[in-house]
């Protein structure tokens, strides 16, 4: 590169303000966090795994995803999906994609709606089993309004990297609230609804994964692999923005909280006090303030025990869950319904002691 062009690429970048501050719009894109676990097998619907990242499928396979260590050089994890039955029929509303959804606030640096409406740029390292054109997406908030760009995998089971550039859309503003910004969606199979249509600009549904020719989830056994994600303003990729695991992690939990997760030990998820012989409650303090208020989610009924001062183990019988009218966005209340209860006694809020990875979570996800 020439001293000219370094000197423009430099002054591009000070425009788009990437200097002294996280140039990255996505979160987790080296998927370092998962606090769902590594592994989930026999997928057949759209499901979250590596944090803020979800498999989403409108479609007959069944898939096995994973945070896994085949890697490029500078990263420890990626995100991988191993199809496990093949959908060789795709039919013309079907989809399989990998994507994260940006919170519309953290977007209004991007001037949608008006003129001035930035450029944006979409860097990754990808492989799959599979050759050929693919699309990667992105979706305007709920408006409807689409925009894709194709690349190319050209050398099956190597690690490839792709970028790829969005013009900003001039046409409608992003919400300035906490609901969705930015889809951004990795295709590995579209039906033609979605694919008809023309890459490089915003419009209609047929451009969202425009010109998308391949299908992974078509094949048994057949992969895909993707990280170091990168979405930043401005029409030159930089970089990959490496964050510390903890401020990733925090980062993260303004959307999903594992209060928990233990197994025959009999690890403690808290302590709550019985407000009546058939209930306890558990007060959480979160150490994010979370996108908006969560709901709770259980590993299973029955996985979940409480324990008083003598050590007796007290099934839980009826819900748990969050008390939707004193949960906010920085602590959960926390119900659990049992009986024979001790009325004002101290319950420990604990795994069973038999169940693997018994877990209770918060999620605020987009």
């Amino acid at each position: 590169m020439t001293k000219a062009a370094e000197l423009a690429k430099m002054g591009e970048v000070l425009t788009n303000s990437q200097i002294g501050g996280r140039r990255n719009l996505l979160i987790n894109s080296g998927f370092e966090v998962a606090q769902r676990g590594t592994s989930a097998s026999s997928v057949t619907a759209s499901q979250y795994l590596c944090d803020r990242w979800e498999y989403e499928t409108i479609g007959e396979e069944t898939v096995t995803i994973s945070q896994t260590t085949d890697v490029p050089s500078g990263f420890s994890n990626s995100f991988k999906v191993e199809i496990t039955t093949a959908d060789s029929s795709v039919t013309s509303t079907d989809y399989a994609v990998v994507k994260q959804v940006i919170e519309a606030q953290n977007l209004q640096h991007l001037k949608y709606g008006s003129s001035d409406a930035e450029t944006i740029t979409l860097s990754f390292h990808v492989k799959s089993s599979v050759t050929g054109t693919y699309a990667v997406g992105l979706e305007h908030g709920e408006t409807g309004s689409y925009h894709s760009q194709t690349y190319s995998i050209s050398s099956a089971n190597t690690w490839e990297k792709k970028t790829v550039t969005f013009t900003g859309n001039t046409a409608t503003a992003i919400n300035n609230d906490n609901g969705a910004g930015l889809h951004v969606n990795f295709a590995l199979s579209a039906g033609t609804d979605y694919t008809s249509g023309s890459n490089g600009a915003w419009g209609v549904i047929a451009n969202w994964l425009a010109n998308h020719a391949v299908n992974v989830i078509g094949t048994v056994n057949a992969t895909f692999f993707i990280t170091g994600v990168q979405l930043e303003v401005g029409s030159q990729a930089t970089p990959f923005e490496h964050r510390s695991f903890g401020e990733e992690l925090a980062l993260c939990e303004r959307y999903f909280v594992e209060c928990f997760r233990g197994d025959s030990n009999y690890e403690s998820a808290g302590t709550g006090w019985a407000f009546a012989s058939n209930g306890i409650v558990m007060y959480r303090p979160l150490r994010v303030s979370m996108r908006a208020k969560p709901s709770l989610t259980e590993s299973a009924s029955g996985t979940i025990h409480l324990s008083d001062d003598s050590n007796a183990s007290i099934n839980i019988s009826g819900d748990i869950h969050t008390n939707t009218n004193v949960v906010s966005t920085q602590f959960a209340y926390v119900e659990c319904a049992s009986s024979g209860l001790t009325q004002y006694r101290t319950y420990h809020v604990r795994a069973n002691g038999t169940t693997t990875n018994a877990s209770l979570a918060l999620d605020a996800e987009l």
